[in-house]
């Protein structure tokens, strides 16, 4: 750690409690430039932080923390929160194995008092966490700060409806930076610009700030009323004010000399209900390069401070993301119905460059997977070829429109699920780990994992055609194998898999990735004797039942190997032997799921080999079920 005047003698909130704001200011800096230095040597969520500086020195400035609450939504601008409270001497282990969570994570710390790393979840919980108060005679204070984007999201609203209702005294911080991951989607972002811009509240800045200076005084009623009639012309009636919030702002979120007297007076008012601080902020404040760029650099690989210039991948094979979007968009040049669907993740999805080359045809909502889904929906219903490019684990999130909206009436609605399975430095909250499981369950549906960049395209180009239900294909973050390409023409019949080696007594029914560890456990235990049959399965809705029921009669174990939870292809396989009395042929069976707990962030191939789906768990999962001791005893 750089030696810093401040910094290096605040280890806690408590540490700051009285200091200057001249001095807070300062600290203010070296807190950033702890950040950016930390930030280069691990990688992870820059502009989300720098952009939050000054905010979060002014919070635990201001709020006794941890009897008061702060969640940070997204968890991810939490990092300089968690060089304050404690965890400075760590910071550089973030997203490390064993190291600090990327995201706020209650059991990292006591000042991180709610979980948060998939957005517009703070006001909800801020809202229980204050309900909770109350019901306790408790006055600490609860302050919810909801920034990057994280308003657009139709929970927010749904929360802040019922706390405008409640009438239960809760702060909201509103981080409005203009940006979420990429740049803002939706009449939200449209609506706060107009608020910032107005030329009212430029002209009555100064009165303004002497009526929010006092706001927590008693008023006469005439002085009350002066105070309504300027708010309602500042803000112009917002819509915060009407879904029952006292509203503060907009305000400069980096301007120290107004934003803690703000935060001090919204601590100690006696208004009875929420109150929303409306601050506006620049996303990768105070470093040159992330100022500059179209993202605000929010997230990044190690990088060189001095230069701006991020580490590059050492490979040149494709990363999955790209090829799905390279195919897509070929497709979409001789197939005008296809359109592409996207919530938020125009980059990480890959939907940036299908948008380039059809800009007409490619969809931003917002973070508002269940809307994604259900526009997906209408568009099917209309001839239209939707791709809604949905990370795995914000799917989840529309399950009910996915269920109700989709597969009920069999609606064509190509699901196309990016950052399945185990995910590496995002850790647990970013794990695809459920949708196998939760999709293949589901009537009409067709759900497809690729074992290779080869058949990724091979089921784009087969998802093309289904048009009379919903489909599915997952693939997981990363680059490929590093094998050709395709062409669009060359398509899969569903629910036909294939044999890729042929052996005796032992199969492995592959499900997804894992198919590169299988060949390596395969051509291991050939040297011990053992020849395996592998099988690349590809659907896991509808089986392959011929294939199966081949498999089972012409060996004596049958290993499921996947990377998904309980319920998932393991299940239905397990499921069909039983239904067809296979499993009473002196068959045995296995499968290998991700265990029943969540994985905490490391490198993904630590965290496969946590989850005993590594090629030396599969040779021993073989070994176990042939009853071999001796040779469990030479792999370990």
């Amino acid at each position: 750690m750089a030696n810093y005047r401040l910094l290096n003698n605040v280890n806690f909130p408590a540490d700051i409690k009285k200091l200057s704001t001249q001095e807070l200011k300062t600290l203010s800096e070296e807190l950033r430039q702890e950040m950016i230095e930390a930030v280069s040597q691990t990688g992870g969520h820059l502009g989300a932080g720098l952009g939050v500086v000054e905010l979060t020195v002014a919070l635990h400035h201001t709020f006794n923390t941890p009897n008061d609450k702060i969640i940070w939504d997204v968890g991810h601008q939490s990092y300089p929160h968690k060089i304050l409270t404690g965890r400075k001497d760590r910071i550089k282990t973030l997203r490390q194995g064993n190291g600090l969570s990327g995201f706020t994570k209650r059991s990292e710390s006591e000042f991180d008092p709610f979980g948060a790393a998939h957005s517009s979840t703070s006001i909800s919980a801020a809202l229980g966490i204050a309900t909770a108060n109350k019901l306790s005679n408790k006055n600490d204070e609860v302050v919810a700060v909801i920034g990057d984007g994280a308003i657009s999201a139709g929970m927010a609203y749904e929360a802040m409806n019922n706390a405008g209702d409640a009438k239960t005294k809760m702060i909201v911080i509103l981080n409005d930076n203009n940006m979420s991951i990429a740049k803002p989607v939706g009449a939200m972002k449209s609506y706060l610009a107009k608020i910032f811009s107005g030329k009212i509240y430029f002209n009555l800045r100064e009165t303004i700030k002497l009526i929010i200076s006092s706001f927590s005084k008693r008023f006469s009623k005439k002085a009350g009323q002066a105070e309504d009639f300027l708010r309602s012309m500042v803000t112009g009636g917002t819509l915060f004010s009407s879904l029952g919030f006292y509203y503060i702002g907009p305000i400069d979120g980096h301007d120290l000399d107004v934003l803690l007297p703000i935060l001090k007076n919204a601590r100690e008012s006696k208004h009875n209900g929420p109150i929303l601080i409306h601050l506006k902020t620049q996303k990768g404040k105070g470093y040159k390069y992330a100022e500059k760029s179209d993202d605000k650099y929010h997230g990044v690989s190690k990088f060189n401070v001095q230069t701006g210039i991020q580490e590059k991948s050492k490979s040149n094979i494709p990363a999955y993301t790209k090829v799905f979007a390279n195919t897509l968009v070929k497709h979409a040049e001789k197939d005008s119905k296809i359109v592409g669907i996207t919530a938020a993740m125009p980059s990480g999805t890959g939907m940036d460059i299908f948008s380039k080359k059809f800009p007409n045809r490619m969809f931003d909502v917002g973070i508002a997977e269940q809307h994604a889904v259900t526009f997906a929906a209408g568009l099917a219903t209309e001839g239209f070829k939707p791709y809604a490019a949905i990370y795995s684990t914000f799917l989840q999130r529309a399950y009910d429109q996915v269920v109700h909206d989709v597969a009920i009436q069999s609606l064509p609605v190509r699901f196309a699920i990016d950052r399945a399975g185990l995910v590496g430095a995002d850790g647990p909250t970013h794990a695809g780990s459920f949708d196998i499981t939760y999709l293949s369950t589901l009537p009409n549906f067709v759900v497809m994992a690729a074992s290779d960049e080869g058949e990724l395209v091979k089921m784009i180009n087969t998802s093309v055609d289904i048009n009379d239900r919903p489909s599915a294909f997952r693939y997981p973050r990363g680059v490929g194998v590093g094998m050709d390409i395709p062409d669009i023409s060359e398509k899969l019949i569903i629910g036909k898999g294939r044999i890729i080696k042929e052996g005796k007594k032992v199969a492995l029914l592959n499900f997804g990735t894992r198919l590169k560890e299988c060949l390596i456990a395969e051509e291991n235990l050939k040297k011990k004797g053992i020849n395996l049959t592998v099988v690349d399965a590809r659907f896991a809705k509808p089986l392959d039942e011929n294939l199966i029921w081949q498999v089972a009669t012409n060996h004596e174990v049958i290993i499921t190997i996947e990377e998904g939870a309980i319920g998932g292809f393991g299940s239905h396989v397990n499921y069909f032997l039983n239904e067809k009395n296979l499993l009473d042929n002196n068959l045995k069976f296995r499968s290998m799921i991700l265990p029943d707990k969540f994985i905490d962030h490391s490198k993904p191939e630590e965290m496969y080999k946590d989850a005993g789906l590594d090629a030396k768990s599969i040779e021993l999962k073989v070994i176990e079920a042939l009853n071999s001791k001796v040779l469990i005893k030479k792999i370990n």
